[in-house]
């Protein structure tokens, strides 16, 4: 067993102020791996407390000393990235070989995006040729809350981190309680990077103790959330009453609109990528559209390509899904599929229950439903697991119609091969994100959403951004 118990706050390990204990639970076997501590509203202080006075210091730090120490970070986190991908693996069920490629790639990569942004960026600059005494200078926001959620935890802590760091903002962070030890793992590593004390702080606890204590603290200047759109909705009003700065990060139910002319791989690459990861990212394209001239073909597709995806334990090597993170998940994800039959979704792959010889662990079977509308439940609920719901379409402008028929507006995709209606589709589609024919987003680019999947934007400079103030000078004195 694995044990956890202390803080780290103002540059050192601490004991909490009082014991709580939290079992950590492997989600690929129902056994608990880990006992870390709940924090207390004392905890909670001290490190607000650190991170306060820290600031000042912090704050007149040239700017490339402070990405001089991001590279350092970077270094550390490379050379330690199998403790980090065992980590994750353990606590929240992402297969091994995942957890070494994406899980913690993800981290190092948003990190040196960071670092290359900011040395293009102008954190002090002329407002302009016509105004030579006037300067813009962009400042840290002061004292950042960043709570982060336990399906991509590296991915999560790094765009706040990372972000917050070289802008100036000193910052406490609490990790998923579901998912804490690879936020320890990574204190560890900002404190041999040689951070002043107090820069960085993490707090174990929950959503409604330490996160909400962070939210409503009157010397937090801003809330960085990612997690449920229910949970930041309730974050936003909290924090409204002392006007932080909130950014947040939320859930989506992205649509994959295909065309009649798409790729021939592009139904199975729409699968697989709503398979990773069990299906737990906020940006999962869990509604596939398809025309209806090769409506029935990509049915079959879907779920043969289904049908042959693997299920089994975190810590087996191979390309299969693991288990969901927890009992709760689990259940849900369950309620939902059994919602969808009883709605008359057509099952084509998978189902309730877990799947063949696997009595134990929160495992969910690929699960495919066709003949969807947009009014069923599976096709408005963020599910979180590996359900996709496939739904017909004729026009394009009813392809445009189903796919912004959703609260969320994270991600949406579309696959075809007229470029001018890509374009057209990219321009229409109501999301923070579009990704056309298997084309991801290139390095530095924004990630986030509209409407009720979030505000702010985290990733290269939009993400430096969202932690800066913007300070407007007049009469600036020439030097």
């Amino acid at each position: 067993m694995i044990e956890k118990r202390d803080f780290y706050i103002n540059g050192q390990w601490v004991a909490p102020t009082q014991a709580n204990d939290f079992e950590v639970i492997d989600p690929s076997t129902e056994e608990a791996c880990a006992v870390i501590t709940i924090g207390s509203e004392a905890d909670t202080n001290a490190a607000v407390a650190a991170a306060k006075a820290a600031l000042p210091g912090w704050i007149a730090t040239p700017v490339q000393e402070r990405i001089a120490l991001v590279e350092k970070l970077v270094e550390i986190y490379s050379k330690r990235g199998e403790d980090m991908a065992q980590a994750m693996s353990l606590e929240m069920g992402a297969p091994i070989d995942m957890a070494r490629s994406q899980q913690v790639g993800a981290g190092s990569y948003h990190l040196q995006n960071f670092i290359r942004a900011a040395k293009a960026y102008e954190f002090d600059a002329p407002l302009g040729d016509h105004a030579p005494n006037d300067r813009i200078i962009h400042e840290a926001v002061g004292v950042a809350g960043l709570i982060t959620p336990w399906n991509w935890p590296m991915n999560q802590v790094t765009l706040k981190v990372g972000a917050a760091a070289i802008a100036g903002c000193t910052m406490v962070l609490k990790p998923s309680e579901q998912s804490p030890l690879n936020a320890m793992l990574f204190a560890e590593m900002m404190d041999e990077a040689g951070f002043p004390a107090g820069v960085f702080n993490l707090v174990n606890g929950d959503g409604v103790g330490v996160g909400s204590q962070l939210t409503a603290h009157p010397d937090v200047d801003m809330i960085s959330f990612t997690g449920s759109t229910r949970a930041g909705i309730a974050i936003s009003k909290s924090a409204a009453e002392t006007l932080k700065k909130v950014h947040l990060e939320l859930g989506g139910k992205g649509a994959n609109v295909i065309f009649d002319d798409a790729d021939e791989k592009a139904v199975k690459r729409g699968v697989l990528h709503m398979m990773n990861n069990t299906g737990q990212s906020c940006n999962a394209p869990s509604r596939m559209l398809v025309q209806k001239g090769i409506y029935d073909q990509a049915v079959a597709t879907a779920a043969e390509v289904a049908s042959k995806i693997t299920v089994g334990p975190a810590s087996a090597e191979g390309r299969h899904i693991g288990p969901v993170v927890n009992e709760l998940q689990w259940t849900k994800i369950q309620d939902l599929i059994q919602q969808g039959i009883d709605e008359g979704a057509k099952l084509v792959a998978g189902g309730t229950g877990r799947p063949e010889g696997l009595n134990k662990g929160f495992y969910v079977k690929p699960t495919v439903f066709a003949d969807v509308n947009n009014q069923m439940v599976v096709a408005r609920e963020e599910i979180f697991g590996p359900v996709l719901s496939i739904i017909p379409f004729e026009t394009e402008e009813e392809a445009v119609q189903i796919a912004n028929d959703t609260p969320y507006g994270l991600t949406n995709y579309v696959q075809t091969q007229d470029g001018s209606r890509a374009n057209r589709m990219a321009r229409v589609l109501r999301s923070g994100m579009v990704e056309m024919n298997g084309k991801s987003r290139s390095a530095g680019s924004p990630f986030g959403g509209m409407k009720q999947s979030g505000n702010g934007r985290e990733g290269g400079s939009w993400g430096l951004e969202d932690f800066l103030e913007v300070k407007a000078v007049g009469g600036w004195a020439a030097e």
